[in-house]
């Protein structure tokens, strides 16, 4: 399994469904192993859990420069 690729489609999935956002918010694990449709072992889903949630966070600080890059004209 490339845990990268999968990671990448839970974070599509995760950002496009705000239940499920708030779902993984309250339970990473039990959402990505809901998502996956495979009980992984628990280094794995960390593993997972960890890149969706760094991802999560690159994209909203992202959003956030260009909506402040927008205040100052650029």
């Amino acid at each position: 399994m490339d845990i990268k690729a999968k990671a990448e489609e839970i974070v599509a999935k995760i950002k496009a469904d705000k239940n499920l956002a708030a779902k993984f918010k309250a339970n990473p694990i039990e959402t990505i192993e809901g998502l996956i449709g495979v009980d992984l072992p628990d280094d794995m889903t960390k593993k997972v859990v960890d890149l969706v949630k760094s991802k999560l966070t690159a994209d909203q600080l992202g959003d956030i420069a260009g909506k402040l890059g927008g205040l100052f004209g650029k």
